[in-house]
């Protein structure tokens, strides 16, 4: 019997790789309008680029970067029923580049929401728990509506019109990750003001990097599915028959980072472009760097991620990580553990 709502996670979540033509150039084959197109170029150095409708298309961020948002009408040209349209700027699109593209769908352009003490604009995705939400700053204790309709267990935020860091909420009100660097996680009230997020909102300290008086932000809320989406923390054992973690489906992008200490970056893997086991190829949400293709970093799993080895990024002894996982296939209650049937 079917456990999850998400019938076919590729309608919500995919990877599509190309090649750079230095030119106008439509990226097909997604399957869907994404909302939320985060690029990079594999083979070069170059930026984190992360584009939605709900700020503008063309209206990048940089998830390496403190900078406050930019404009460039040759970056992301459109969004498409099918993918997007780039233009021949600084998003994985030169001649030659072989670049990468995430994609999640969310709800189009966005609505208003009055759910939280300030308002907020929100394009969601109920049934694969993905919303974008722009709001802004008061600078005192606030919460803001993210569309969800139920309690999101990761989010991102940046601050748009200012520098600012990518604080991240990871399932712990009192703590905080930064997606920019790779420092461990820290812990000050101000930021989510020690209050878990609900059904409805996510609450906000007086922090500058999330709620700043008069500065635009954007927030990026991921709630658990079932079968589709998994956010959590494992412990690493120190060993190439590295930790096992559930998911409850095969993963098709995951992405983890040590929390217990500082200097290990935020590490992605995908299916696409590590079709088969084990998985290798290696990008960085904090950094700029090319793609690394390394030894075995895991096996993605029928029902989650085996970690195949003792990579300070990925599997310290004892060390803490916290991951993002989103599924390639949906699998049957058999994989369901015998303590939640």
């Amino acid at each position: 019997m079917a456990y999850t709502t998400v019938n076919k996670s590729t309608a919500h979540f995919n990877t599509k790789l190309y090649t750079g033509n230095a030119g106008t150039q439509a990226i097909t084959g997604i399957g869907f309008q994404p909302d939320l197109i985060w690029t990079k170029a594999r083979n070069s150095v170059s930026s984190n680029l992360w584009y939605d409708p709900v700020r503008g298309v063309h209206k990048y961020i940089r998830s390496d970067k403190t900078n406050a948002e930019g404009t460039a009408t040759n970056t992301l040209i459109s969004f498409d029923s099918d993918g997007f349209t780039v233009g021949d700027g600084d998003n994985g699109n030169a001649s030659g580049a072989n670049g990468v593209a995430w994609n999640w769908k969310a709800g189009g352009a966005g609505s208003a929401n009055t759910d939280g003490s300030i308002n907020s604009t929100v394009s969601a995705n109920t049934t694969a728990g993905f919303s974008i939400v722009t709001y802004t700053g008061t600078g005192a204790n606030a919460t803001v509506g993210h569309g969800l309709g139920t309690a999101p267990k990761f989010i991102v935020t940046k601050c748009r019109s200012d520098t600012s860091d990518w604080m991240v909420y990871y399932g712990d009100a009192t703590d905080f990750l930064k997606l920019n660097t790779t420092v461990a996680t820290e812990d000050l009230s101000t930021v989510w003001n020690d209050t878990s997020p609900t059904n409805t909102v996510f609450s906000l300290g007086n922090n500058g990097d999330v709620n700043t008086n008069g500065r635009t932000m954007v927030a990026y809320c991921f709630a658990e599915k079932t079968g589709y989406s998994k956010f959590g923390s494992y412990t690493g054992n120190g060993s190439t028959d590295g930790t096992f973690v559930y998911t409850g489906f095969k993963p098709a992008w995951f992405m983890t980072k040590k929390i217990n200490a500082d200097g290990e970056a935020w590490n992605i893997q995908d299916n696409t472009r590590s079709p088969i086991n084990p998985v290798t190829n290696e990008l960085i949400a904090n950094g700029n760097n090319a793609e690394y293709t390394s030894g075995s970093r895991g096996d993605f799993l029928s029902n989650g991620f085996k970690l195949r080895t003792t990579s300070g990024g990925y599997n310290n002894n004892s060390s803490t990580y916290v991951y993002m996982a989103f599924g390639q296939s949906i699998v049957g209650s058999n994989n369901i553990p015998a303590t939640a049937r």
